[in-house]
């Protein structure tokens, strides 16, 4: 299981912070495909991805037990 944690627009999209995916494995870019599939999400190309708090990238190999966050950007002033 993975665990996927949503913060800002993208909670507000999924209508919850987090959900687990029953997953053993899988790279960030499917995981990324499977939440926008599932979830009718828009606007993640320029999101950032971390797994157990480190940054990644789409080659990125998610396992079972990891922490996954979906942190769109974010501006203020």
């Amino acid at each position: 299981m993975i665990k996927v944690l949503f913060f800002a627009h993208l909670k507000d999209q999924v209508g919850v912070g987090n959900i687990e995916v029953q997953e053993d494995q899988l790279t960030v870019k499917s995981l990324l495909e499977k939440v926008v599939k599932e979830y009718s999400l828009s606007d993640i190309d320029h999101i950032m991805v971390s797994i157990n708090e480190e940054y990644a990238v789409k080659d990125d190999i998610i396992r079972s037990g990891d922490v996954v966050a979906l942190i769109p950007p974010v501006s203020g002033g």
